[in-house]
């Protein structure tokens, strides 16, 4: 089968692709999905908070994913489920396998990447302690919870304080489990501020920071966790363990986006998001290969999967007219003060086609700082921002009008100063 754009992914962030592509002109568009259904995690994710900055309303996840489900649907993009993707080449053939139509070589002239993410596991932290069963990841146990219908625990540890832990700290709570604590190895939260308030505050549910899991005992099932202190090398201090009756741990200890396919294919990856890195169009080191949404980088809002896939899926659309530019004249954005990357990670002022969002996070909890954005010698942009955090993305817009102001730019550096 030959298409002109192949969207791997049917989360938020494909499902948003696509619809732009198909807006902007592209009439042969296929989205590959290995669930049965479109949506991707948003359909395990009952909680609202969802939708505020893109349609501004409040939505449930399922809610917001059913509207970009209904908007494909209006459209003639071709959709295949239950489809795994084995590999993509780097001349864009995407190798698929599904239940419907066997094994499948689609030919693709654009591909946009929107694998999303995964979570970190007890083997990629390596805890210590016996392997008995009621040890999930907080993702797991929210699937089992909200769509298959089970409870996991009654009585519940959490490691880790990314979102997806705190919201499941609220949601074993409303279904009558005890969480006892959550523990942070690091000394601030990896979450939303309203995350903390809303999950852990309102129900007077411990955050104990600068904590991990020293040891889990059970055999045939977990009956009990130790947690202890840790010190600046991140390592437990002798004489600070508590001791902890429970049934079961859920580990909220981050996200990785989902880049096998995207090594594979030969997309340099950053070794700092762990996703590729791009351009201004969301281009990927392979011309016709975009990315967009949690497998480019993590995020904390679906809101800006959205409106970042959006972009990417009107970029492809770009690419399939006018095919590879020539002379590129790339510009890599610098920064400091804190900052750990930036996406995009490098701009062509001449291939800028809309107002640009670049967004990125910094390194620790800072508070009284001034945001700049330095186009050659000139501070275009400054923004103070009385608390920044590791949790929270942050984002600059960087316009047109400001780009056609400085010919000839050869520096695009952002920095963080005390205020």
């Amino acid at each position: 089968m030959k298409y002109e754009l192949v969207i791997i992914g049917g989360g938020p962030a494909g499902l948003s692709a696509a619809n732009a592509a198909w807006e902007a002109g592209c009439r042969s568009i296929c989205i590959v999905e290995r669930d049965r259904e479109l949506g991707g995690i948003l359909n395990q994710c009952i909680h609202n908070g969802f939708g505020l900055h893109y349609f501004k309303e409040e939505l449930t996840g399922p809610e917001y994913a059913g509207r970009f489900i209904d908007m494909v649907g209006q459209t003639g993009v071709d959709v295949r489920l239950d489809a795994m993707v084995l590999d993509i080449t780097p001349d864009k053939h995407v190798h698929i396998v599904s239940s419907e139509g066997g094994y499948e070589d689609l030919e693709a002239k654009a591909v946009i990447l929107a694998m999303g993410c995964r979570e970190r596991t007890r083997g990629a932290i390596a805890i210590p302690g016996t392997r008995p069963a009621g040890v999930f990841t907080a993702g797991a146990a929210q699937r089992y919870l909200n769509i298959e219908g089970y409870m996991v625990g009654r009585r519940v540890v959490i490691l880790g304080s990314g979102d997806i832990g705190l919201i499941m700290a609220r949601r074993m709570t409303l279904e009558g489990a005890k969480v006892l604590v959550v523990a942070e190895l690091l000394p601030y939260s990896g979450g939303l501020k309203r995350n903390i308030v809303q999950c852990l505050n309102d129900f007077d549910i411990p955050l104990k920071l600068s904590h991990t899991v020293v040891n889990i005992e059970g055999k045939e099932r977990v009956s009990g966790v130790t947690i202890a202190e840790v010190g600046p090398d991140r390592k437990p201090i002798p004489g600070t363990e508590i001791h902890y009756d429970c049934d079961t741990l859920l580990l909220s200890c981050g996200l990785i986006p989902e880049n096998e396919l995207s090594r594979g294919m030969g997309v340099e990856i950053s070794p700092v998001t762990n996703g590729p890195v791009v351009d201004e169009s969301l281009q990927t080191s392979i011309p016709g290969v975009f990315a967009a949404g949690n497998v480019l980088h993590v995020h904390d809002l679906v809101d800006y999967v959205s409106e970042e896939a959006a972009a990417a899926g009107r970029a492809a659309v770009r690419y399939l007219a006018q095919g590879e530019t020539g002379e590129r004249h790339e510009i890599p954005i610098t920064f400091e003060g804190g900052i750990r990357y930036t996406v995009p990670a490098s701009i062509d002022p001449k291939l800028v086609q809309d107002d640009l969002v670049l967004r990125f996070r910094v390194g620790g909890v800072m508070k009284k700082r001034v945001v700049k954005l330095y186009l050659g010698d000139e501070a275009v942009v400054s923004r103070k921002r009385p608390v920044m955090a590791p949790g929270e993305m942050e984002e600059l817009k960087l316009t047109k009008d400001m780009l056609a102001a400085h010919p000839g730019l050869s520096r695009i550096h952002i920095t963080v100063e005390e205020a």
